[in-house]
């Protein structure tokens, strides 16, 4: 054990931590995490149509929200709160996309916002198919456009970062105000970034294009859905979760190094499944899921929540649980009692620094094994339609049981596939804890031989 973990001190650690450290990654995490407003309230609207016009029609035959009066008004504003969120997500992460960008090496960050946007609206078509023109395909403006932002509008960005850095701009003189001084100058970085893209959005529509494809369609069909589809393989479930396990132990945030991974495939999934739920309820999400088009799909970002992660990655508040029942170690009860309600709203740094987890070899094995396991049951749970896949996105504070009730629109069995993979997780941590206390009893041996001699 002491080998492998030298092994990965002086390997791993080093790659993870400069992985971590990496600005385009930087950036591509903060753009998913600043999306997050907007992307709650959408949520939020989506969950409660998903109570009061789905779920009671599962139970209720011949229910006809659309009839009931308060309930019919409340279904329609949250279509007007969906309309103006994960509909347009793609809008707002490409706003996201190039202030982060920007940010990230340290030019003026918010024309970066604009040139991104202006890179996604410029290979959208301005009308529906056999409709008129002037009109915005909102496929073209969720979650799907995600790829196509993050490939073309970083290239203009980059172009537009470069020339910045190389102060080939507009200089105007010190007395005229900041805010004017600062648009002249992204002028002709901006300009450049844009014809850049502009230039092949025209040879796209000459070619691959000539049949009326969108270069949104393109990337999507050629680039995103095979990823997404791949992330759907239990094998890509796995080695995340193991990844995130593996970065914890070595006191690094696994989550958030790896969140380009999570939210730029899972995440996308489940906004994908969300829209696809506000269009037409789970009965479109199966169909989805079964034709395998991409609107919909059966492992996102939110299972891994719904599953593994309760009390926070690693399942941990199933170690609180064990602490509290089987542990005989006072610093372990201490760590239990200030772990447990933080666990309960899925924070887990208290434990994994105070007990610790973070490089404890004790604890090496139930910590990659439970969530592992967890993952694992919630995963084939879900394949095999025991249980609803994530259909809604849950503020990851919530406590579990009820996370993985709300973040399946309301199906019952969710709770329970939680509670098996909650009771397998303390059974794997148990024995551990047991094990734990008689290597506190060797410490206190080995201390008192020590004063004897």
């Amino acid at each position: 054990m002491t080998a492998v973990q030298n092994f990965m001190e002086r390997h791993f650690v080093p790659m993870a931590a400069k992985l971590g450290s990496m600005k385009l990654l930087i950036a591509m995490r903060d753009s998913f995490v600043s999306t997050m407003p907007a992307a709650m309230a959408g949520s939020l609207a989506v969950m409660i149509n998903a109570m009061i016009r789905d779920l009671p029609g599962q139970f209720i035959d011949g229910y006809d929200p659309s009839s009931i009066p308060v309930i019919a008004q409340i279904i329609s504003i949250n279509g007007f709160m969906w309309q103006g969120t994960l509909a347009i997500i793609g809008i707002i992460f490409a706003f996201s996309w190039g202030y982060n960008l920007c940010r990230a090496w340290g030019v003026d960050s918010f024309p970066g916002g604009l040139i991104s946007l202006a890179t996604l609206i410029m290979g959208i078509p301005f009308m529906v198919p056999d409709g008129p023109w002037g009109w915005l395909p909102l496929s073209h403006l969720g979650a799907q456009s995600y790829f196509t932002t993050m490939i073309l509008g970083g290239l203009s960005i980059a172009l537009y970062i470069t020339l910045m850095k190389r102060d080939i701009t507009i200089k105007l003189p010190d007395s005229v105000p900041p805010a004017i001084s600062r648009a002249f100058t992204a002028i002709i970085p901006a300009t450049v970034g844009l014809y850049a893209v502009a230039t092949i959005y025209y040879i796209f529509s000459l070619t691959i294009g000539a049949d009326g494809m969108t270069i949104v369609q393109w990337i999507s069909e050629v680039i995103a859905r095979p990823l997404l589809q791949l992330s759907q393989g239990y094998p890509a479930v796995a080695i995340i979760t193991i990844l995130v396990s593996l970065l914890w132990f070595f006191g690094l945030h696994g989550p958030n190094i790896l969140a380009p991974i999570l939210e730029g495939l899972w995440g996308v999934a489940q906004v994908e499944n969300m829209n696809t739920f506000q269009e037409g309820g789970l009965q479109a999400v199966m169909e989805g899921i079964a034709r395998g088009d991409g609107s919909a799909y059966a492992w996102v970002r939110g299972s891994f929540d719904a599953y593994a992660w309760f009390g926070g990655s690693g399942g941990t508040l199933t170690l609180v649980i064990a602490i509290f029942l089987l542990s005989k170690r006072a610093d372990y009860k201490i760590v239990g009692k200030l772990g447990v309600g933080p666990g309960i709203f899925n924070i887990n740094e208290p434990v994994m620094f105070g007990l610790p987890i973070v490089l404890n070899p004790v604890m090496f094995i139930p910590f990659f094994l439970a969530p592992l396991v967890a993952t694992s049951i919630g995963y084939f749970a879900t394949m095999a339609g025991l249980v609803n896949p994530v259909t809604q996105s849950i503020t990851w504070v919530m406590p579990p049981f009820l996370l993985s009730f709300l973040a399946t629109a309301g199906d019952w069995r969710a709770p329970i596939v939680t509670l098996v993979c909650f009771v397998v997780s303390f059974l794997i941590y148990a024995p551990f804890v047991i094990a734990a206390n008689g290597q506190e009893k060797a410490m206190l041996e080995k201390a008192e031989d020590e004063d004897e001699a």
